[in-house]
C-alpha cells in the first residue's frame, strides 16, 4: 500500500485557504517521499448533522478536478457521509485512514472538527499524531484584505454577482463542468449558437446575468460569453447555463466542457424582440475580452475596457497587469500589442500576437 499524507476537509470551492492547507500537505509528503492525498466526503456533512446543507460552490466532480489538476494532489479519497460515518469516533476515523489508506500523517485547518458530535478538533488531531509518532500540520486561517477566506464568503459573492471578488478569493476561476445537453436551439436561430449545461440543484446559483468566461473543450481553450438565468426574452421558466463559445465550430452535444467564470458583465435582460436580443448579444463579446494565441502557442487574454492582461503561459494565470482608473503614484505602464490576422477560414481569431510593456 502506498503511504500518504492526508489533507482533511470538505474543500468546497478549493479556495485560497484550502490552497494553503494543500501546500502544507504536499510539503510533508515530499519530506516523507510519499503521496499527498485529500480525504473528503461525497455530500456535505451538515445535510445529515443539521438537516440542511449550504448550496455548494462546486460539484464533487469539479472539486476533485481542481484538487488534482490545479493543486497536484496525487489521490482524492471521497467517502460517503451516512449515518454510520456520522457515528464514527474521531479516533476510529483516523485509525481507519492509517489502516486502509496508508496515512503517515494529517493536515487540517485550525477550525476543523470531525468525528461523532464533532468531538475531534485540530488540537486533538495534533495530540493523536504526537502519541502515534505521525506527521501533522495545522494551518491557520487565510485572509485577503483582512477578510477571512471561506466558502461561505465566496458563495455570497457568487450569488450577488461579484464574480471578480469570488475569483480573487478562490485563487482561480470559478468552474462548472458538464455534458452539453440539447436546448431549444433558439440561440442558433438568432445566429448565436450556445452550448447548454445542466446546473445541478445542489449548487449555489450565481446571480442571473452574462459572464466573461473561457471554455475548455478537450484541452483546447476558447473565449466564451455565458448567460445564467431563465431566458426571459423567450419566456423561459427554468434556470439554464448557456455559453456562446467564440471561435469554435463543431457539434458539442454529448461532449464534456468546463466553463471558467471570470467576471460579471451585465444582468440578465428581457428584450422586446429576439432581434434586439441578438443585437445586444453580438456586442457582449467585446466586453468579455478576446483570447489570442501567441506565436509560441500560448494564449494572451486582453480584458477590453477593464484593461486586464493575462499571459496564460503561467498555469495559474498569475501574470496580470491592471490599469487603474486613476493614475497610480508609481510609474504607469502601457501595453503595446501588434496583431496579425489569421488566414480566412481558420478557427483561430488571430494567429500571432507580439506585445511589450513600456512606460507611459
Amino acid at each position: 500500500m502506498k503511504k500518504t499524507i492526508c489533507a482533511l476537509g470538505f474543500f468546497d470551492g478549493v479556495h485560497l485557504g484550502h490552497g494553503a492547507l494543500l501546500a502544507a500537505c504536499r510539503a510533508l509528503a515530499e519530506e516523507e517521499n510519499c503521496d499527498a492525498s485529500v480525504v473528503t466526503f461525497a455530500s456535505h456533512p451538515d445535510e445529515l448533522v443539521f438537516g440542511a446543507a449550504p448550496r455548494l460552490i462546486n460539484t464533487s466532480y469539479d472539486r476533485e478536478k481542481l484538487l488534482k489538476e490545479r493543486f497536484s494532489m496525487d489521490t482524492v479519497v471521497t467517502l460517503p457521509f451516512d449515518a454510520h460515518m456520522k457515528a464514527v469516533d474521531w479516533r476510529d476515523f483516523l485509525a481507519m485512514l492509517e489502516r486502509d489508506y496508508g496515512a503517515l500523517g494529517f493536515v487540517c485547518g485550525e477550525d476543523f472538527r470531525f468525528g461523532a458530535l464533532g468531538a475531534g478538533t485540530a488540537e486533538s488531531l495534533s495530540r493523536y499524531c504526537r502519541e502515534k509518532e505521525l506527521r501533522c500540520a495545522v494551518v491557520p486561517e487565510q485572509t485577503v484584505d483582512g477578510i477571512r477566506v471561506s466558502s461561505t464568503y465566496i458563495r455570497r459573492q457568487l450569488e450577488t454577482g461579484d464574480m471578480a471578488t469570488a475569483v480573487r478569493f478562490l485563487g482561480h476561476p470559478h468552474i462548472l463542468s458538464g455534458t452539453v445537453v440539447p436546448g431549444h436551439q433558439l440561440g442558433r436561430k438568432l445566429g448565436i449558437p450556445t452550448a447548454n449545461l445542466h446546473l445541478p440543484p445542489e449548487l449555489a446559483v450565481p446571480k442571473f446575468g452574462v459572464y466573461a468566461c473561457r471554455a475548455v473543450v478537450e484541452g483546447a481553450v476558447y473565449p466564451a460569453v455565458t448567460n445564467i438565468g431563465t431566458r426571459p426574452t423567450v419566456e423561459g421558466r427554468h434556470v439554464t447555463v448557456e455559453s456562446w463559445i467564440l471561435d469554435y465550430t463543431g457539434d458539442l452535444y454529448g461532449r464534456e466542457i468546463t466553463l471558467e467564470f471570470y467576471r460579471f458583465l451585465r444582468p440578465e435582460q428581457k428584450f422586446p424582440t429576439r432581434k434586439s436580443c441578438r443585437r445586444k448579444s453580438g456586442k457582449t463579446p467585446g466586453r468579455s475580452g478576446n483570447c489570442w494565441r501567441n506565436s509560441d502557442g500560448s494564449l494572451l487574454s486582453y480584458g477590453g475596457k477593464c484593461g486586464i492582461i493575462k499571459d496564460t503561459r503561467s498555469k495559474n494565470l498569475q501574470a496580470v497587469l491592471c490599469f487603474p482608473a486613476e493614475k497610480p503614484k508609481r510609474k504607469a505602464m502601457k501595453f503595446v500589442c501588434s496583431i496579425s490576422s489569421a488566414p480566412k477560414g481558420s478557427r483561430e481569431a488571430v494567429h500571432h500576437v507580439s506585445y511589450g510593456i513600456s512606460d507611459i
